[in-house]
């Protein structure tokens, strides 16, 4: 689901410009980025099912993953975007931080724990739409393309409203439309690289 999480980001960059587009792909991806650390030194780890092909994973993540964990990371991210940019821009980071365990809850086989380690032994959790690889396809390409399309126009719009306010300050160029048109290539190729396993 990594293309969808990147989607998701660039849906959400259209309605808060302030942010670096950077920083919002990377807040969809904090769980995972905090995971990488912890699948090297063995402490989390993923499980291949069958051939190993789109979604044929457990994923035993049970710090960063946990309901717990997800929640304190994204209040992490939030209190430090909150010195670097403002409130909302606080609270949309943490939002997207924890966008991640709500898309994965969707389809995640159960593997998530409510708390750090599974203490307690509480049930796993997870929807499990990876075993119905189509619709989680249709769900993720659902938001590549929209975030793909949102980023597209949220370029267009801004270059009209600058030409309708006869700004000559940073007029839009082919660069701009060009890095919109690879942002949108990116996310596809994303889902793409995803879903085929490439």
């Amino acid at each position: 689901m990594l293309a969808g999480h990147f989607g998701l980001a660039a849906i959400v960059k259209t309605m808060e410009p302030k942010v670096p587009l950077w920083v919002l792909m990377a807040s969809t991806q904090l769980l995972d980025i905090a995971f990488i650390p912890l699948l090297l030194t063995g402490s989390e780890s993923i499980d291949k099912i069958g051939d190993g092909g789109y979604g044929e994973a457990v994923i035993h993540a049970d710090y960063t993953h946990s309901l717990t964990g997800a929640l304190l990371i994204a209040v992490a991210a939030a209190l430090i975007s909150w010195r670097i940019w403002n409130k909302r821009s606080a609270a949309v980071i943490g939002s997207l931080v924890f966008s991640h365990w709500l898309i994965d809850l969707l389809v995640h086989r159960s593997d998530m724990p409510l708390l750090p380690g599974n203490l307690g032994g509480f049930p796993l959790l997870g929807f499990g739409l990876w075993e119905l690889p189509a619709i989680s396809a249709i769900l993720e390409l659902s938001l590549v393309l929209t975030g793909a399309g949102l980023y597209l126009w949220s370029i267009k719009k801004r270059t009209a409203k600058q030409k309708y306010a006869g700004s000559t300050a940073s007029k839009p160029t082919v660069r701009t439309y060009g890095a919109g048109w690879i942002m949108a290539v990116f996310l596809i190729l994303t889902f793409a690289a995803d879903y085929f396993s490439l």
